[in-house]
C-alpha cells in the first residue's frame, strides 16, 4: 500500500476526531466536516479499489442514513450537523461497517451521557476557572453533543469497514 492510498485513509479519522472536538467545544459541526467526508470518499473508494457495485452500496446506505438523520433532526433528537456527519461516516463505513457503527455510537452515547451528566453534578463548584466552552458544557440541562458518540461509533468501526476490507 503506498502512502497516498494511507493518507486518503486517514480522512475518515481523521476528520471524526475534529468532528467530536469541534461538536464538545462548540455543540456544531461544520459543514465543511461532511463536505470534505463526502467528497474525499470517492477518490479513496477508487485507489482500494472498490467494485462499483460496492460504492454504490456505500452511497445507499448513505443516503439512509441521511433520511434516518433527517427524521431525528426534525424530532429535535439530533443537530443537523450530527445528521449530516452521521450520514457521511456512514458513506465511508458502506454495509459492513453501519451497523458496527451504529451499535458502537449508542454504547458511546449512552457512555458519554452518563459521565456528563455524572461531571454536571459534582462538577458545579469547580467551573469558576474553566473555558467558557466547558462552563456551558457542563450547564444542568443543557444540550450534550452527540457529534462527541459518533465520531467515536465512526473510529471503532472503521476497521471493520468496506473500505479498509477492500485493502
Amino acid at each position: 500500500m503506498d502512502i497516498f492510498a494511507l493518507a486518503l485513509l486517514s480522512l475518515l479519522p481523521a476528520l471524526a476526531i475534529v468532528a467530536g472536538l469541534k461538536d464538545l467545544t462548540s455543540m456544531t459541526i461544520p459543514n465543511w466536516i461532511s463536505g470534505l467526508l463526502i467528497l474525499g470518499f470517492f477518490p479513496t473508494a477508487f485507489v482500494v479499489g472498490l467494485p462499483l457495485q460496492t460504492v454504490a452500496a456505500h452511497v445507499a446506505v448513505a443516503f439512509a442514513a441521511l433520511i434516518v438523520g433527517m427524521g431525528m433532526f426534525a424530532l429535535r433528537w439530533v443537530g443537523g450537523g450530527d445528521a449530516k456527519f452521521m450520514a457521511s461516516a456512514c458513506l465511508w463505513l458502506g454495509v459492513t461497517g453501519s451497523g458496527m457503527f451504529l451499535l458502537w455510537t449508542g454504547v458511546m452515547g449512552g457512555l458519554f451521557c452518563l459521565a456528563l451528566l455524572f461531571a454536571r453534578f459534582h462538577a458545579r463548584p469547580y467551573l469558576l476557572s474553566t473555558p467558557a466552552w466547558f462552563q456551558s458544557l457542563m450547564e444542568p440541562k443543557g444540550d450534550i453533543p452527540y457529534g462527541v458518540a459518533i465520531a467515536a461509533g465512526a473510529l471503532i468501526a472503521f476497521p471493520a469497514s468496506g473500505m479498509m476490507a477492500a485493502l
